[in-house]
């Protein structure tokens, strides 16, 4: 069984223009066109089991339209080994009753994405969310550390996480990227061993930038492997997720690269499915 925790499509109308936009902006390849039929192709060279959609609001106005989609949407996604979760934007006023609608429909978490919202993670507005979003239940999975499209800014870097932990204490708080990508010298430091879930998309091996691109992502590589499992066994094996950011990562690839790692067949079972399988109730 393998579950990967953090993949995106987009409606298929727009998936060509959405991916080549954001490939361009943080000039890295994507490997599936975006669409759901696409992240199903994949998952079936891949051996992937499941696969948990997260989307991204870019505006308020998208979380009444996106997150409707989810739920009327969930029972098929589910019968082609979709998991949808909801999403929130911090300027949505109508947070808590899109919340408990979700939570009411069986949508088992939300993504937040504070580098896409402009937002700093320990603004009010995502700590009210965070509250409201854990005491349904649902998980909430942030894009941690800097974005690699947006590098200028860490708009959730180790002190706003912990602050969050620190104030809100929410049950099922999953920090994509490793805890902080592309800042996990400080995620080691200040967050490894801390009561929340790293999921691995995107943070492990190197890079592959845009062909014939002229401008390179700004980091060539993410994790080594003796980095990635210092950090997965000081921060407990039992609260990292199997995770690759497709389309951003090739799900057969990254299945391969994380099986080659000197891990033992317990490690292996919890990082592939059965921690995902606890969180989402499965």
């Amino acid at each position: 069984m393998i579950i990967d925790f953090h993949t995106h499509v987009f409606p298929d109308k727009i998936a060509a223009a959405a991916v080549a936009s954001l490939a361009g902006k943080s000039h890295t390849r994507y490997f599936t066109d975006g669409t759901l039929t696409g992240l199903c192709s994949s998952m079936e060279k891949a051996g992937v089991n499941y696969s948990v959609n997260l989307p991204v609001m870019t505006a308020p106005a998208q979380c009444d339209k996106v997150n409707n989609t989810m739920m009327r949407e969930r029972e098929s996604m589910l019968l082609r080994g979709i998991i949808p979760f909801g999403g929130m934007h911090p300027d949505y006023e109508g947070y808590r009753q899109k919340l408990k609608e979700l939570s009411s429909a069986g949508i088992p978490g939300i993504k937040l994405h504070p580098a896409y919202q402009n937002t700093d993670l320990n603004d009010i507005r995502y700590l009210r969310i965070i509250d409201a979003a854990s005491e349904l239940g649902l998980a909430v999975l942030i894009h941690a550390g800097i974005d690699v499209g947006i590098p200028g800014h860490d708009f959730a870097d180790t002190k706003m996480i912990l602050q969050v932990i620190r104030e809100i204490s929410p049950v099922k708080f999953v920090l994509a990227h490793m805890g902080g990508w592309n800042c996990w010298e400080d995620v080691e430091r200040d967050l490894a061993g801390a009561p929340v879930y790293l999921d691995t998309a995107f943070s492990l091996g190197k890079i592959t930038p845009l062909p014939d691109c002229k401008e390179e992502p700004c980091s060539l590589y993410n994790l080594s492997a003796e980095a990635f499992l210092r950090l997965s066994r000081k921060h407990g094996m039992d609260k990292v997720l199997f995770a690759t950011d497709s389309p951003w990562e090739d799900q057969k690839d990254y299945v391969e690269r994380v099986s080659r790692l000197p891990l033992t067949e317990d490690e292996k079972e919890k990082l592939f499915h059965s921690n995902a399988e606890k969180l989402l109730n499965l």
